[in-house]
């Protein structure tokens, strides 16, 4: 029997449409265990706000990281000023959160908390060092991020603060491993390998933070270079497409 070209067709789509629906029932089946519900706050975010902040997010997971490890091979600093690690983490982040700086920063904020952190002369950094380390680090990232904690359709990542700082990033990790005090001491010990063991928590942090902020940068520069390119391509699809679509296939 003939089949008529029509029906053909129909069969087709019909299969197409098939297909594409088992291929979303199997993509949501394998969604990962890091999706996340939706939040009412997304319908205000554009596709590059909301990989901005997942970035962000995970940035900021990294520094607590390395935090606690620098706390755990380093309990002088803490002790400085608090009971505890535990209790000089939530203090740092409570700080960060509610934009109170903190008081032995001496209103140091961003890069210059960092600077400081390295302090030996002419007169020594008395505070908490990996602290200052920490909050000097979460305002870069605010900064890249648009200075904002949150991104919505009216902000976006700055490429250059961006740029910069993964820059930042690296220098820090650089001057944890070589800056020395005084007497000759690392100011803070982080990276270790010996016959006891390996501890690269720092180092790999600290580098997983460098390379999400080398690609937002770079997502940020192809955005506005592809600006025209796509209204371009959106006015002429928009205008032909329904001729398009009728051409044979």
């Amino acid at each position: 029997m003939r089949v008529s070209p029509l029906s053909s067709s129909l069969h087709r789509r019909a299969w197409l449409i098939g297909g594409g629906a088992a291929a979303l029932a199997l993509a949501g089946c394998a969604s990962t265990d890091r999706a996340e519900p939706y939040a009412g706050n997304e319908w205000v975010q554009s596709g590059a706000n909301r990989i901005a902040n997942l970035a962000l997010r995970d940035n900021l997971q990294s520094v607590r990281r390395v935090q606690l490890s620098l706390y755990r091979r380093n309990p002088r600093e803490w002790r400085k000023w608090c009971g505890s690690a535990d209790e000089a983490i939530q203090r740092t982040w409570d700080a960060i959160s509610q934009n109170a700086p903190l008081p032995q920063l001496q209103g140091a904020y961003g890069i210059d908390a960092v600077r400081l952190a390295f302090e030996t002369a002419p007169r020594p950094y008395e505070g908490d060092r990996v602290a200052a380390l920490v909050v000097g680090w979460a305002a870069l990232l605010k900064q890249a991020n648009g200075d904002t904690w949150e991104q919505s359709m009216l902000d976006g990542v700055s490429a250059e603060n961006s740029f910069r700082a993964a820059r930042n990033f690296e220098i820090s990790l650089w001057l944890i491993g070589s800056k020395t005090g005084p007497d000759g001491q690392p100011l803070l010990l982080a990276t270790e390998i010996s016959g006891r063991g390996r501890n690269l928590v720092v180092d790999r942090e600290l580098s997983k933070v460098v390379a999400r902020l080398d690609l937002l940068a770079a997502q940020a520069d192809e955005k506005y270079r592809r600006a025209a390119l796509d209204f371009g391509q959106s006015w002429f699809l928009g205008s032909l497409g329904p001729f398009l679509s009728m051409v044979p296939k």
